[in-house]
C-alpha cells in the first residue's frame, strides 16, 4: 500500500519517531567527537533541539502540514543548541516555509521541502564545510528531487533520502581528513540519519512494511498485523512509534537491565535545600556511582536532571540537598520491558528529555519577554557572555558583562536563552560573546530572530581567553562600530589553550594519544599528550609563547590543585622571565588549566 501525500498528523508522528531514534543513539553521536576529550556533545544538541520541537508539535500539532512544520520550527529555532542544533533547526525552518501554504505534500513536493530546508540550513553558515551534517542532507535532498520524478510514493522516496544520506555519511572521512584520521564519519550526519530512520520507521510500520533492516531498531512487521493510524498512534499510550521495535529487545533479558529505573526531574534552587553549593561535576559522579544516562543542565534557578539509577532513593535524597525537587518523572525499565516482551508493544510513553519544564520557567519566560526593554533611558551598551565555572563568571562581571549565561562545552545555551537574556537588558545595542565555537550560530540566530526589535552584534569569540580580551578592549566613550572593530582586533591576537584528558585511544596529526593522558590544545588544534597533567601545561605553554614576553593568564579549573598552579607559576618565571603571568581561579569544568597568550 503506497502512500501518496503527507498531512500534519503523519508529519508529526514522523518527527516524534525520529526524535525518539536519535534520543536512543545520543550517546552514539556523542562518541563521534572528533577530540578525544571529554565534552562531545553533538547528540545531546541534536537531542535537546529536537526535544524542544517535539514538546511545541505535541502542544499544538494539526492535521495541515503546513501548519505542524511551522510549530517544529518555532520549537526547533528556540531550543536549537550548538552548531548542529542550529543546522538542525535551519533545515526544518527550511522545510516549514515551503510547506507553510499546504495542507498536505505530495513526493514532488516532499522532495522540494527537503531542498529548501537544506538551502536555509547552508545560507545560515557563514562558511560551510562539506563533510558534515550539511553535505548528508544536501546529497539526500539532492537524490529526493530525482527519485522524486520516479515515484510518487512518500515511502519509497523516505527510503532512497535515507539510504542516500547513509551512503554520503559513509563517505565524510573522504571530505574531511581529519574524520579519516579519527577513523569516526561526521557526528552531526550520523544524528541526522538517525532522525531520517525514525521517519521511515514510521512510515513503514503505519503501513505494516517493516521488512527495512539497515537502521539497527527498524522491526520486522508480521504479515496480517493489524497496523493502526496515524491518527490513533498519536493519541495512544504508545504515541511515539507506530510500532517498537522487538526483535532487538527480545535478545535482551530483562534482568540485565542494571540501572533500571529512568528518573526525570527538576530541582528548584530557589526553594528548600541546605544551602549546600551545587557542584555539577560532583553531582554527576555522585549519580554515576549507581547510574549512568545522565544528563545535567542548571542555571541560577532549576537544575534539570535525566538519570537511569539502581537507587533512586538515593538519588532524591542528594537533589534535596540543593532545593526542592519537582515534576518527578520515574519509569521502571524491567517492567516497560517486561510488558514489551508480552505484549509486543511498550505502553509506556516515551520519556521526552525536559518536556514538562515547570509553567513559571518557560512559558512565562517565552510569553512575557518584552521585546523592547521596559526602561524609559536606555543604557548605550549591555554584554551577554557565556561561561561555565564561577571564576571565570566573576572576572566577565567585573568587566561590565549584564548577563553571564552557565554554558561552555558541555552544555550549550539554546536559543531561546539568548533571546531571553537579550529581552532582560535595557541597552540601545547589544554585544554578545559566545566563547566557544559550537554556541557562536545559536547567539547568531537568537540576534536575527530579534533583530527589528534590537540592536545585537555577535562578537565570534570561540575560547574564554579571546571573550576576555575582547571584553577589555570594549569602551563605553566609543562608537558601535569603533567598539566592534577593537573587539575584533583583541580576539584576533590572543593565543587559546586548554588542558584535559583523553577519554580514548586515537592519533591526530602524528601525536599518538592514549585513554588517560592529558592533552594541550592551542586553538582548537592538540598538539601534545603527556602522562602527567604538569608536563603536558609546560609543553602546551612552550608552544603557545613564542617571544618569552607576552601577557600570559591562567585560569585553574575545578579540580585543579593550589600546589601544581603554583608550580606551573614558578616554571613560567624561571623559564620566561619577562612574561607578565597572572593567575586567577576559574572553576571551570572539563578543562584544568585555560591558558591566554596575548603579544
Amino acid at each position: 500500500m503506497s502512500k501518496r501525500s503527507l498531512n500534519g498528523t503523519d508529519f508529526t508522528a514522523m518527527v516524534l519517531a525520529g526524535a525518539e531514534q536519535l534520543q536512543q543513539h545520543a550517546e552514539h553521536v556523542n562518541s563521534l567527537n572528533v577530540f578525544p576529550v571529554p565534552d562531545g556533545d553533538t547528540g545531546t544538541n541534536m537531542n535537546l533541539t529536537m526535544s524542544a520541537g517535539v514538546t511545541e508539535l505535541k502542544r499544538n500539532h494539526s492535521d495541515s502540514i503546513g501548519h505542524s512544520a511551522g510549530v517544529l520550527s518555532k520549537g526547533l529555532l528556540m531550543g536549537a543548541r550548538g552548531n548542529s542544533g542550529v543546522i538542525t533547526s535551519q533545515l526544518f525552518r527550511g522545510f516549514s516555509r515551503y510547506a507553510a501554504p499546504y495542507t498536505e505534500l505530495n513526493a514532488i513536493q516532499f522532495a522540494a521541502a527537503l531542498q529548501t530546508g537544506v538551502d536555509a540550513a547552508y545560507k545560515a553558515v557563514v562558511k560551510p564545510v562539506e563533510g558534515t551534517i550539511l553535505t548528508v542532507a544536501k546529497e539526500a535532498a539532492k537524490h529526493a528531487v530525482f527519485y522524486a520524478r520516479r515515484t510518487n510514493d512518500i515511502t519509497e522516496l523516505m527510503e532512497q533520502v535515507l539510504l542516500k544520506a547513509q551512503e554520503t555519511l559513509s563517505k565524510t572521512p573522504e571530505m574531511l581528513p581529519v574524520l579519516k584520521q579519527v577513523g569516526v564519519v561526521d557526528s552531526g550526519g550520523q544524528g541526522l540519519v538517525y532522525i531520517y530512520e525514525g521517519f521511515l520507521r514510521y512510515l513503514k510500520g503505519m503501513q505494516g512494511q517493516m521488512e527495512y533492516t539497515s537502521a539497527p531498531a527498524a522491526r520486522q512487521a508480521v504479515p496480517g498485523e493489524h497496523q493502526e493510524t496515524a491518527s490513533a498512534v498519536l493519541n495512544s499510550a504508545a504515541s511515539v512509534l507506530a510500532e517498537r521495535h522487538e526483535l532487538a529487545q527480545s535478545k535482551i533479558e530483562t534482568e540485565d537491565i542494571e540501572f533500571l529505573y529512568d528518573m526525570e526531574f527538576f530541582i528548584n534552587r530557589q526553594l528548600g535545600g541546605s544551602g549546600e553549593k551545587f557542584d555539577e561535576d560532583q553531582f554527576r559522579k555522585a549519580l554515576s556511582v549507581n547510574g549512568d544516562s545522565i544528563i545535567i543542565i542548571a542555571d541560577e534557578e532549576l537544575i534539570k536532571v535525566h538519570v537511569h539509577s539502581k537507587e533512586p532513593g538515593e538519588v532524591l535524597n542528594l537533589a534535596l540537598r540543593f532545593g526542592e525537587i519537582t515534576q518527578i518523572h520515574i519509569l521502571n525499565m524491567r517492567e516497560q520491558h517486561r510488558d514489551l516482551l508480552t505484549t509486543g508493544l511498550d505502553i509506556a510513553p516515551m520519556p521526552e528529555l525536559f518536556a514538562d519544564m515547570p509553567v513559571d520557567s518557560v512559558e512565562h519566560s517565552r510569553e512575557q519577554v518584552p521585546a523592547t526593554p521596559p526602561a524609559d533611558e536606555l543604557a548605550p551598551y549591555g554584554f551577554i557572555a557565556v561561561a561555565s565555572g564561577q571564576g571565570i563568571a566573576d572576572i566577565f562581571k567585573s568587566l561590565g558583562v549584564d548577563v553571564v549565561l552557565s554554558g561552555g562545552q558541555t552544555m550549550n545555551p539554546s536559543t531561546e536563552d539568548f533571546v531571553n537574556a537579550i529581552g532582560s537588558i535595557s541597552a540601545q545595542h547589544i554585544y554578545i560573546l559566545p566563547n566557544n565555537s559550537n554556541i557562536v550560530l545559536a547567539a547568531q540566530q537568537a540576534g536575527e530572530l530579534l533583530e527589528d526589535e534590537r540592536s545585537v552584534t555577535v562578537i565570534p569569540s570561540k575560547s574564554i581567553p579571546q571573550g576576555i580580551a575582547a571584553a577589555f578592549a570594549f569602551s563605553e566613550e566609543e562608537s558601535q562600530d569603533t567598539n566592534t572593530n577593537n573587539m575584533m582586533d583583541a580576539i584576533a591576537r590572543i593565543k587559546s589553550g586548554q588542558v584535559t584528558h583523553a577519554v580514548r585511544d586515537t592519533q591526530i596529526d602524528n601525536i599518538d594519544i592514549k585513554e588517560g593522558q592529558y592533552i594541550g590544545i592551542e586553538n582548537s588544534k592538540i598538539v601534545t599528550a603527556s602522562e602527567g597533567l604538569l608536563a603536558s601545561c609546560q609543553d602546551l605553554l612552550a608552544k603557545m609563547l613564542v617571544s618569552g614576553d607576552e601577557i600570559v593568564t591562567i585560569l585553574a579549573g575545578e579540580e585543579t590543585q593550589p600546589e601544581m598552579t603554583a608550580e606551573l607559576a614558578n616554571w613560567l618565571s624561571e623559564h620566561y622571565p619577562d612574561a607578565e603571568v597572572e593567575v586567577h581561579q576559574g572553576g571551570q569544568p572539563v578543562y584544568y588549566y585555560i591558558f591566554s597568550v596575548e603579544s
